[in-house]
């Protein structure tokens, strides 16, 4: 269950970041989490339900947002929605596709709270 580390790596970077700005709280955090960065969603909620536990961001809100998968064939150049790592490029067959969205797990903001 590596969700259980990605949420307290989480907790961690939104507390140090807290702790430089002297701040008292974290009020909101916000997360980008692609659709193929190969976590499991619900077990990451899960998990940032304990790992805010007894820390700054223990009454936090945790807005997530779902990224959709996005490749582009090095081939013909093509941009399509994709829903697995290795998907051929729907207009020439190729396997030469390059993800450029969906595999993103990161912090987008932090709302602190002096």
């Amino acid at each position: 269950m590596h969700e259980l580390s990605i949420a307290q790596s989480i907790v961690a970077l939104a507390e140090a970041q807290a702790h430089a700005r002297q701040a008292s709280i974290v009020e909101e955090l916000e997360i980008e989490i692609g659709r193929l960065a190969g976590v499991e969603v619900q077990t990451l909620a899960f998990a940032l339900e304990s790992a805010v536990k007894n820390t700054m961001l223990e009454k936090a809100r945790i807005v997530r947002h779902d990224i959709e998968g996005e490749g582009r064939c090095g081939d013909c150049g093509a941009v399509f929605a994709t829903e697995t790592l290795f998907t051929p490029c729907p207009r020439c067959g190729s396997y030469a596709v390059k993800l450029i969205k969906g595999a993103e797990l990161r912090v987008k903001s932090i709302v602190i709270d002096k």
